[in-house]
């Protein structure tokens, strides 16, 4: 059985084992749980056009546990699919971002069986586009030193997540600084020490060589989190950036272990409602969005992932990239016909390639579990953020590291992987990032007069993003 999970998974040629790949996985799924609270909290509470709230309810949250179980199931099977077909230590699970667009900017124009549609639409759109090999040509196309600074960039963009989700960062409600350290620049309540405390061990046990530093880490910051809660009865925040509360699970033993799940939103879309709805050309205007963000999110994270993995080719491109690609677009499909929103691939498994990942098996191992908290997800929801996303900080100064691969002395690839690099954090964007990079890279080559070396389809990227960055006006000026 040993011998053949390595041969299949080619865990001794890339130097891992299976130990480290189980590791991994669970410390993937660790840092991605929270998803399975979150998902339902963004699209639980938005009605759509009718008033009626995901799932049928009259109520706001009516529908919490159902998108909850969905949620983790639709992430199960993709990872378990990405782990099988693609062998890349790569997991997927409802988009963020594109969650809360699909509430916020589709669901509220029409019912959410008629955006999930247009989701499901989107996905089948990206799908064609990989099977013709345009997505992938697209990739191949991107010069290694921009694929460099993406992967840069995300490092900065999952730390700077991390610190937000812990409270060491917050908002401050002022024009300037918009951002700073906790309260007041103080740091409050006991959360945030959690974090503090998980991230010094993690970069300690690091230091140590310690193997599972990340694993460790974050089941020590639970137990500590646990503890705490039995002495203070610290109650969750749910993101409010003036608590002091936990982020969003409160730790501690759950009162029951075991739940059934509530699947019925399952087949609940509708493929061309959206059309009927709003019209073709704002229908299409939507899918567009989601399409442009859904593409290049994924060309981002799978570079990063890759390169952090030591995986990638002389190009930056990593292995099976096609069949990344495929799995990663049928998570579009999965999530719009399951009623939970576009699924794709997710930066968090940064953390289990930081603990030692480099094979799919990971990710059957994070499916896995995902599906096992379909049944378990009151002890999932135990949890707290503070415990997990320390890994994400320290993942991304590992991912930091890469940042001496660009030139920083030739200035048509130093200025646009400077703005890919500093714009996604700032953005809290992925697609705004390479967006910016790409349409800087093309226009330091016409300026200095090189348009001989722009790939053809860079130009139509490039294009591309223009139109993705003008789409408010464009709206407008259409509907």
């Amino acid at each position: 059985m040993t011998t053949t999970l390595d041969r299949f998974f080619l865990i001794t040629d890339r130097g891992s084992t299976i130990g480290r790949e189980v590791r991994g996985g669970v410390v993937t799924f660790l840092t991605m749980a929270y998803i399975i609270v979150l998902n339902p909290i963004i699209l639980a509470g938005v009605p759509d056009a009718d008033g009626l709230y995901l799932g049928g309810g009259a109520e706001p949250g009516s529908g919490f546990a159902t998108i909850a179980a969905c949620t983790a199931l639709v992430a199960g099977v993709l990872s378990i699919l990405m782990g099988v077909v693609a062998n890349f230590p790569l997991a997927l699970a409802a988009g963020l971002g594109l969650n809360a667009f699909v509430a916020f900017s589709v669901a509220s124009q029409m019912t959410w069986a008629d955006a999930m549609g247009l989701v499901v639409i989107e996905g089948l759109i990206i799908l064609l586009l990989v099977l013709t090999g345009f997505r992938k040509a697209v990739f191949d196309a991107v010069p290694p030193p921009l694929k460099t600074a993406i992967a840069v960039g995300i490092g900065l963009f999952i730390a700077f997540i991390g610190l937000v989700d812990a409270g060491f960062v917050r908002a401050t409600g002022n024009a300037a600084p918009p951002v700073g350290l906790g309260i007041g620049g103080n740091l409050a309540g006991w959360p945030v020490l959690v974090f503090c405390l998980t991230l010094l061990l993690i970069i300690s046990l690091h230091a140590r060589a310690v193997p599972g530093a990340i694993l460790i880490g974050i089941v020590s910051g639970t137990v500590l989190a646990g503890i705490i809660q039995v002495f203070t009865d610290t109650p969750a925040s749910l993101g409010d950036a003036g608590s002091i509360g936990w982020n969003l699970n409160v730790p501690g033993w759950p009162d029951s272990v075991v739940d059934v799940p509530d699947l019925s939103l399952l087949g609940e879309f509708s493929l061309l409602g959206g059309f009927d709805r709003v019209g073709l050309v704002a229908a299409a205007l939507l899918v567009f969005t989601l399409l442009l963000a859904d593409f290049f999110d994924t060309m981002g994270t799978m570079t990063a992932i890759g390169a952090e993995a030591g995986l990638n080719d002389q190009e930056g491109s990593p292995p099976r990239a096609q069949r990344i690609l495929v799995v990663d677009s049928l998570g579009a499909v999965a999530g719009g016909a399951a009623g939970v929103s576009s699924n794709t691939s997710y930066i968090e498994s940064a953390s289990g390639v930081g603990d030692g990942a480099r094979t799919g098996l990971a990710a059957i191992v994070t499916g896995v579990l995902f599906l096992a908290s379909t049944f378990f997800a009151p002890l999932v929801q135990s949890i707290p953020n503070e415990a997990a996303v320390p890994a994400l900080v320290f993942v991304g100064f590992l991912m930091m590291s890469q940042i001496s691969g660009i030139d920083w002395n030739d200035v048509e690839i130093a200025l646009p992987a400077f703005l890919t690099i500093v714009l996604m954090p700032f953005t809290y964007s992925i697609t705004a990032g390479i967006g910016a990079g790409f349409v800087t890279f093309v226009l330091l080559k016409v300026v200095r007069g090189r348009t001989a070396a722009v790939h053809p389809l860079m130009w139509v990227v490039a294009g591309l993003f223009v139109v993705y960055f003008s789409i408010d006006p464009l709206t407008r000026w259409l509907t």
